[in-house]
């Protein structure tokens, strides 16, 4: 987007914050590894992308920001993530934000289907959600707080067809959210989900925005807006700054009125 970053809000109590968000080199992760960068937070990321990732880090820098740091992980090797976590944690001291991110919404009919297919689509979109969350709560109950995002989708209240594997990992996202956020109020960490509608990232308009999809869109929206990645981006920041202090359990629909 053009719009100077001036006109958005600045989040003090991000400034110096550690977080870690897995799926953080294009799309709306890469969005969110920039915007937390200049909250002037400590930012580390994960992906399995090395030279965005690394272009990425490049350009932050050249901003005059602090570097993040990233960290080659593929999120659907359980040792691997809780390795990479662990050296977050070392280099970082704790993680005060964690945003999940990482998934893969590839197309897929339910006649395709097999059991490996379903496998594969779950330890993507839904189990590093859970391990990650477990790996980085004893640092951030140490600390006496700590905000979790995890990141759902409208596909599952539309609902979309197409990935029904997806779409069911999508809605599980919520549920576990909100078991967690239960789990975790007491010690002072909040649990969201930030459910993104139509957003138009380089993946999406490569892989699906044909000009009947976005007719699709405009005709399903209130608003007959472009959503973009900073969209997404400025609501994660909000819930993880102290501004949204008695926000948790709940889940945000960014979709410019699709639902």
């Amino acid at each position: 987007m053009n719009e100077s970053e001036s006109n958005f809000a600045r989040y003090p109590s991000l400034e110096a914050r550690a977080v870690l968000i897995t799926g953080g080199a294009t799309g709306i992760g890469e969005s969110l590894v920039t915007n937390f960068a200049r909250q002037g937070s400590r930012v580390a990321f994960l992906d399995i992308l090395d030279e965005p990732a690394k272009e990425l880090a490049g350009a932050i820098s050249a901003e005059g920001l602090s570097a993040p740091r990233f960290l080659h992980c593929d999120v659907t090797d359980l040792d691997a993530l809780q390795s990479a976590v662990k050296q977050v944690l070392a280099e970082f001291g704790t993680v005060d934000v964690l945003v999940n991110n990482a998934a893969n919404d590839q197309r897929h009919t339910s006649e395709e289907v097999t059991p490996q297919l379903w496998e594969d689509c779950m330890s993507v979109n839904l189990r590093p959600h859970f391990f990650t969350m477990q790996a980085v709560v004893p640092a951030m109950k140490a600390a006496g707080r700590g905000s979790i995002i995890n990141f759902s989708s409208i596909s599952w209240t539309v609902p979309s067809t197409g990935l029904p594997v997806y779409t069911t990992a999508k809605a599980a996202i919520v549920g576990l959210t909100r078991t967690m956020a239960h789990e975790l109020g007491p010690s002072n960490i909040r649990v969201n989900a930030i459910l993104p509608g139509a957003i138009s990232t380089d993946r999406q308009v490569r892989l699906w925005y044909t000009p009947e999809y976005v007719d699709n869109i405009m005709r399903r929206q209130a608003m007959k807006v472009t959503i973009y990645p900073d969209d997404v981006a400025r609501l994660a920041l909000f819930l993880a700054a102290d501004d949204s202090r008695a926000i948790t359990n709940q889940s945000y629909v960014i979709d410019a009125g699709y639902t």
